[in-house]
């Protein structure tokens, strides 16, 4: 069966829903950068990993609704979202929208994640 980009991508969302670090950690090759207005530009699955904790841990109740996954290649998807939370520090709510566009490599693991808000 050929891979699925978007299945792919569906399964990575869900882990990150669910908060299943070492699910996640498993998804990224250990070379992967993630790209964001946000945090950045990230290297490497140990940097991307301390990322998500830290992220984590200040939005414990993120709640993250995907509106469209779609594959965009055989080895990439594109995801539109929106999410909400809450800081744990501050107590106030974050909201946001965006896309990400999430590339795999032949193994099936995230090598490049490039996230735009909107």
């Amino acid at each position: 069966m050929p891979f699925d980009p978007a299945a792919a991508t569906e399964r990575f969302h869900a882990m990150i829903g669910d908060l299943d670090f070492a699910a996640i950690e498993d998804f990224f090759a250990d070379d992967a950068t993630y790209s964001s207005g946000k945090v950045g530009g990230l290297k490497g699955r140990a940097d991307i990993m301390a990322a998500f904790r830290r992220y984590f841990a200040e939005y414990p109740d993120q709640v993250a609704e995907d509106s469209l996954i779609e594959s965009v290649s055989p080895l990439a998807a594109r995801a539109v979202w929106r999410l909400s939370a809450t800081s744990a520090s501050t107590g106030k709510p974050l909201v946001r929208r965006g896309e990400e566009t999430i590339t795999f490599n032949d193994q099936g693991k995230i090598v490049r994640v490039d996230v735009t808000d909107f």
